[in-house]
């Protein structure tokens, strides 16, 4: 799995529930064909980061069908979830 591209915002929260702030990153990712993910429209990768004080982690994320949008039924692997936080983190600066 290889990121290509992001865009992040930071979550909006008007009620003060949330008790860190958190940002949804849109990953475009690219997998090999014969990669069980494989879609031919392309796959993004959603993911919620939480931040505070300790530092910043994911705290939800799903894959989607670029082709229809809808959410995908697979999780990442450790090692690719580690890969996935680092790299958020970079981009938030954390």
């Amino acid at each position: 799995m290889e990121i290509t591209d992001f865009t992040f915002h930071k979550i909006n929260d008007p009620t003060g529930i949330m008790e860190s702030d958190r940002y949804e990153f849109l990953l475009t990712v690219e997998v090999d064909d014969d990669d069980e993910l494989y879609t031919e429209a392309g796959l993004d990768l959603r993911v919620i980061m939480a931040a505070d004080e300790n530092g910043a982690r994911i705290a939800h994320y799903n894959f989607m069908d670029k082709q229809t949008g809808k959410a995908m039924e697979f999780a990442l692997e450790d090692d690719e979830e580690a890969e996935v936080q680092a790299y958020c983190r970079d981009k938030l600066q954390l």
